[in-house]
């Protein structure tokens, strides 16, 4: 069985970002490729908030306040 993860290595260890199904004391074989953040590029915020899969009102963006703070700041002019 192959696979590829990403760890992080603490100084003394590798500590897999995700569980990766292995039984106790499995003896495996790792081969180090180091990542740089740009590596894969950076993901946008825009890119984040769609895989999200929001749900909500189609005017979330004209009424932002009203549904954070129950009011519209126009308001308190």
């Amino acid at each position: 069985m192959g696979m590829t993860i990403e760890a992080v290595f603490d100084g003394k260890v590798f500590r897999p970002a995700k569980p990766v199904g292995l039984e106790p004391n499995s003896i495996v074989r790792i081969t180090i490729e180091t990542k740089t953040p740009d590596s894969e590029g950076a993901s946008s915020f825009l890119k984040t908030a769609r895989a999200l899969n929001l749900e909500g009102p189609a005017d979330w963006s004209e009424k932002l306040d009203n549904y954070l703070y129950g009011r519209d700041v126009q308001d308190e002019g």
